[in-house]
């Protein structure tokens, strides 16, 4: 399935999460957008974002990698 990308929940809003960010397990990354559906992403890990690795508005498929995460 194809979705698209959305690192903040508006335009105007600043990223859910930047390089250097510190996540937990329940901590909102980014939002999927599928279907007239807006699905807010959660990290399922702890550690630090390494890299975001698409755009903002960038298309998405199911089980494409978003984020480097170093667990910790």
């Amino acid at each position: 399935m194809v979705g698209t990308f959305y690192a903040a929940s508006s335009p105007d809003a600043d990223p859910y999460v930047l390089k250097g960010s510190k996540v937990n397990k329940d901590t909102v990354v980014c939002i999927i957008e599928a279907m007239k559906l807006f699905n807010e992403i959660e990290a399922d890990v702890k550690g630090e974002i390494v890299d975001v690795l698409v755009e903002n508005g960038q298309l998405v498929e199911y089980g494409q990698p978003l984020f480097l995460v170093k667990e910790g």
